[in-house]
């Protein structure tokens, strides 16, 4: 009897697919995954920044509010305290707001 009890229990155990422990296994997998997450996390790090142009033109006239925010990496809340205090004017387009090439220029650039 007890000898059916033993065989029994090794003919329940799964074969080995793997030539690696199931933790062994486990373990290279969550490398690999770290590994490609730290690439695809340097990949973005790297990327350039958006370049807005349009066709014909030597720069973009109107700027969005979210493209203004993008460009100083801002919130919201400093621009409206921008366009408060004078630093920005808003020009409104139908319920749009936009903001001119030359205004945020010279906010870039305050000497000239």
């Amino acid at each position: 009897m007890k000898e059916s009890v033993k065989n029994e229990s090794v003919q329940l155990a799964t074969p080995m697919l793997f030539p690696y422990e199931p933790d062994q296994f486990w373990q290279r997998v969550r490398l690999i995954i770290r590994e490609e997450i730290n690439q695809f996390e340097k990949a973005l790090s790297a990327a350039a920044p958006p370049v807005y142009q349009t066709p014909g033109m030597q720069y973009k006239p109107l700027y969005k509010i979210a493209e203004v925010c993008k460009m100083f990496d801002i919130t919201r809340p400093t621009i409206y305290d921008w366009v408060k205090h004078g630093k920005l004017k808003p020009y409104k387009i139908r319920s749009r707001v936009y903001f001119l090439w030359q205004d945020i220029q010279r906010l870039l650039n305050p000497e000239q």
